[in-house]
């Protein structure tokens, strides 16, 4: 098992860990502060730091086959029971965390069942199911008064018969929440939104800074698909 330490608090930037496991040009940790990719968030980069000093570069974090542990890529292996201190690639991290809050609000903005959608550091998406074609400037707008609104962003849980009962927590259609283990994280944003969400994300609307409404495009009769930019 890997304690989820980028769950608990996303703004750990440095942290001590042991390796557990290694496969397949990865390392497995007993304890992550890297975010393992899913949900449309990629998976984290960073440094791995031996006790004799030496840097082995992370190029991307995963979750192991039964989501039970996480695995960092690696070019160079450790054996197991490696002391190392993890150093987060924290500038592509927050931009990731700006991003993915910003998305939720674009989600608000446009109150309609999302289809898919992607997460970068500089342009992210969302694809809607609505026919009707849609306002730019409208949705920019609107976007940038959620942003500037300063919502507080929190998380909490509630149980898998709880999510069961509110159905409409779950805006997207393609991707499900994670379920198994009895419990589903919500990611609340003021008063604004309540959603199921095991990303990492800022602590407030107003940190994401200004966001365009670059493109709008259609991908099917019934599909829209917009995408944003951090433009600082």
């Amino acid at each position: 098992m890997t304690t989820l330490l980028f769950r608990d608090d996303p703004y750990l930037t440095t942290a001590s860990a042991t390796v557990i496991g290694a496969a397949d040009g990865a390392l497995i940790l007993d304890r992550s502060l890297f975010y393992a990719a899913g949900g449309g968030q990629p998976g984290d980069t960073g440094t791995l730091e031996t006790e004799d000093g030496t840097t082995i570069a992370v190029t991307d974090t995963r979750y192991a086959a039964d989501r039970s542990a996480i695995a960092v890529t690696v070019a160079t292996a450790l054996p197991e029971g490696t002391a190392v201190t993890q150093h987060l690639d924290w500038p592509r991290r927050y931009r990731i965390m700006r991003m993915h809050t910003a998305l939720h609000l674009l989600s608000v903005a446009l109150p309609h069942p999302v289809t898919g959608g992607q997460i970068g550091a500089d342009e992210s998406r969302l694809d809607f199911d609505i026919p009707d074609a849609l306002d730019k400037d409208k949705i920019a707008a609107d976007l940038e008064a959620l942003i500037q609104g300063d919502h507080k962003v929190t998380t909490e849980w509630i149980t898998d018969e709880e999510l069961d009962a509110n159905p409409d927590l779950v805006k997207t259609m393609a991707v499900k929440p994670p379920r198994g283990s009895g419990k589903v994280r919500l990611v609340r944003i003021g008063t604004v939104d309540l959603q199921p969400c095991g990303g990492t994300h800022v602590a407030s609307t107003k940190e994401i800074g200004t966001v365009a409404v670059t493109k709008i495009e259609k991908k099917g009769r019934q599909n829209r698909r917009v995408r944003i930019r951090l433009m600082d």
